[in-house]
């Protein structure tokens, strides 16, 4: 890919980028955001208070206190659902995207059957409380390295994306494919998403993954597939391959900044999302620390470009 920075900017200088919404924050707000995968043993009463303290913007739910089948945790059962969103509303926030666990490419159809069921319940669930979209995978190989997915993987993929966007445009939902694994690729993802054909689907911008285990370059990476980004990813690490490591914000050599920038002079409208893996790796940095540095770092991004 040849793609350089400033052919990217002179050419999304004359294009719109689409975009599910625009960004509804508070003037004082920065359009950030973090996954609850980062603060897997908080309470939810904590994770509005401590992202309304470090000027978040919204949140993103993968999971709570453990529980990642998110429509079935008491926060958000029929009689409390009601609380919840007071209580997001009450710290000025929005939850900004509300993630499953489905792929839309299982090829058994058992299984298949049941994670598209599943994950129209995730949409049941965004639609209450306001989120814009819900992210499902793709499928995984499970192999070391990405597998690019054959043509059967990539035809149910997107079979699989545009029956639950008719479902979730019902609902003002729009169902995203996250840019990972064996669908981490922007030629697969190009080919699954103008498949899906839907008005109703786009894709969850992992570009951590896009960078390190595709080898693409962000300007690249945008500038093919910015019509279908509505949500982002972001995160840092150093080393390569099997060795690398997360690291909190700008310590890596992830290129974070630059992948900001991308977006930002891209015409983005959506979060800038933290994935800080806490729930898989225990060992990192605690979320009081990493999500909070995420917020004063990526601050100071913000106040260059203004600049």
């Amino acid at each position: 890919m040849k793609t350089t920075r400033r052919s990217f900017v002179q050419a999304l200088s004359v294009t719109a980028v689409s975009s599910a919404f625009a960004w509804k924050g508070s003037a004082a707000q920065l359009p950030i955001a973090f996954s609850t995968l980062g603060c897997p043993n908080w309470e939810f009463s904590k994770i509005l208070d401590f992202a309304a303290q470090n000027a978040f913007a919204a949140v993103e739910l993968r999971g709570l206190q453990g529980n990642l089948d998110l429509p079935s945790h008491p926060v958000f059962a029929p009689g409390n659902l009601g609380n919840a969103k007071r209580a997001i509303a009450s710290h000025d926030l929005h939850i900004a995207c509300v993630s499953s666990s489905t792929d839309v490419a299982e090829p058994d159809s058992d299984k298949r059957t049941r994670g598209l069921a599943d994950a129209r319940r995730f949409i049941d669930l965004a639609s209450e409380l306001s989120a814009p979209c819900v992210r499902v995978f793709g499928k995984s190989s499970d192999s070391e390295h990405p597998v690019v997915p054959g043509a059967d993987l990539k035809k149910q993929a997107a079979a699989g994306l545009h029956e639950l966007g008719e479902y979730a445009g019902k609902k003002n939902v729009v169902v995203l494919i996250e840019s990972h694994d064996d669908f981490g690729s922007t030629g697969v993802l190009q080919e699954v998403l103008s498949r899906a054909d839907s008005p109703h689907v786009g894709l969850l911008w992992d570009a951590f993954e896009t960078y390190a285990g595709s080898n693409e370059p962000p300007e690249a990476t945008f500038g093919a597939l910015h019509q279908w980004i509505h949500h982002t990813h972001l995160k840092d690490a150093v080393g390569e391959g099997a060795d690398r490591k997360y690291v909190l914000t700008g310590r890596g050599n992830i290129p974070v900044k630059r992948q900001i920038e991308v977006l930002h002079s891209g015409g983005y409208k959506g979060y800038y999302c933290f994935e800080w893996e806490k729930v898989w790796h225990p060992e990192l940095e605690d979320p009081e620390i990493a999500i909070a540095d995420y917020a004063r770092v990526v601050k100071g991004y913000f106040a260059e470009l203004k600049a």
